[in-house]
């Protein structure tokens, strides 16, 4: 059934746009990679279907700049965090952004975490090239952090927190000032392949053709890279072949944050974290923002598997304070009652989901993941899928590798 949309969207395709780059997303990754092709002299175009920059996983997050201690040896996620730690710092000390180099502890609640947990993180870390990590016994804990009760700790001072809505602004200042271009409040709705072999994306009214497309959508990458490739099934306007490739399954993992109350001054000097959460997270932790502010999370709160990121709630729900208290006083004891306020949540678009692979309790290694020509057969294209932690620190450094996997053809 051909539709009145439908004919609107033919007849706009004579005054498609053209741009060398364009960009899907205007989140932390999304404005690295913008500025990267905006540097090498491309013309750039960014879209996102959000009325701000960064309005979902990018400004919803503990805003900590990760070492690389977590991850698997040569892991994108390993690589990617340490190369764009160094690389973040030092863009952030050039454009004055606020960032504070603070240092975490990752502590052991008990003697079996810290045999188990702890010496094995300093081994990975010195695997990953995290060479300034250090085991602490619970004294030498006690004296950098007498309120924190603890069997040992691992000691990272290469760890800090940003601004992170200064250093997006920041980075989308820069992207423009070399001729990039941001188009908010513009949703993909369709897609069809040129006899150019060019991509022709349909956002808003307009047809955009571009020889480069990044999808660096966060939450939604793979919904949109499903409805690129299904509408190019549907056509055979290129040599009468159909893209079979399917996108792998983003899932949604929800995290709410508490603050405290009456920190002044912080009862804290550096990051404080628990062991990692084997369901999914890094464990409810204490960070101190750019404002001096102590707040606590995220917790783990799986959505459902068929959840659409549009039906997110992000309200977040008081009632999971009793988690909270339970999980920070094991490292925390003196945490009084009543002296936690809800803050915020954020949502974060996970590769894997409980109950699908491994049960309820834990959850196995998934790793960024990037799907080029090689994958799905089509030139100057590039979905960026499971964007989560270390997203944030590994920025910089995953913008410069999508750029040359992007531009080795030209």
């Amino acid at each position: 059934m051909v539709t009145n949309e439908t004919n609107r969207r033919e007849s706009d395709r004579a005054d498609a746009v053209p741009v060398d780059c364009l960009v899907i997303g205007s989140g932390v990754i999304g404005l690295a990679c913008a500025r990267s092709l905006a540097r090498r002299g491309r013309e750039v175009l960014i879209i996102d279907k959000a009325a701000t920059i960064g309005a979902e996983t990018s400004s919803r997050n503990s805003q900590v700049i990760h070492s690389g201690i977590y991850y698997p040896k040569n892991s994108f996620k390993a690589r990617f965090c340490v190369q764009g730690r160094k690389r973040l710092y030092d863009y952030c000390h050039e454009w004055n952004i606020p960032v504070n180099q603070c240092g975490k502890l990752i502590v052991a609640t008990s003697e079996e975490q810290f045999h188990s947990t702890i010496q094995p993180l300093h081994k990975q870390a010195q695997q990953n090239g995290v060479e300034d990590t250090r085991i602490l016994f619970s004294d030498e804990v006690k004296e950098m952090e007498p309120l924190v009760s603890s069997f040992g700790a691992l000691y990272s001072p290469s760890t800090g927190v940003v601004n992170a809505h200064a250093f997006m602004t920041s980075m989308l200042t820069d992207a423009e000032s070399n001729g990039a271009m941001l188009a908010l409040r513009s949703t993909v709705l369709d897609a069809r392949r040129e006899q150019n072999k060019c991509l022709s994306l349909y956002a808003e009214g307009t047809w955009i053709t571009a020889r480069h497309v990044v999808n660096a959508s966060g939450l939604w990458s793979d919904r949109i890279a499903r409805l690129i490739h299904q509408r190019l099934a549907t056509c055979s306007t290129i040599d009468n072949t159909k893209s079979q490739w399917q996108p792998p399954r983003q899932y949604l993992c929800k995290g709410t944050y508490f603050r405290l109350q009456d920190d002044n001054p912080p009862p804290f000097r550096h990051l404080i974290y628990p062991v990692p959460d084997q369901r999914g997270g890094l464990g409810i932790h204490a960070t101190i923002d750019m404002a001096g502010q102590v707040k606590f999370g995220p917790d783990v709160e799986w959505l459902d598997a068929n959840d659409d990121p549009d039906a997110i709630d992000y309200n977040p729900d008081p009632s999971r304070a009793d988690a909270f208290y339970e999980a920070i006083r094991s490292y925390f004891p003196i945490l009084s009652d009543n002296s936690l306020q809800i803050d915020y949540t954020g949502v974060r678009p996970k590769l894997t989901y409980p109950s699908i692979e491994c049960g309820a309790n834990a959850l196995l290694f998934r790793d960024f993941h990037f799907a080029t020509e090689k994958h799905h057969g089509l030139l100057g294209l590039m979905h960026l899928f499971g964007m989560e932690s270390p997203g944030l620190t590994s920025s910089m450094a995953i913008a410069e590798y999508v750029c040359d996997e992007l531009l080795k053809n030209g």
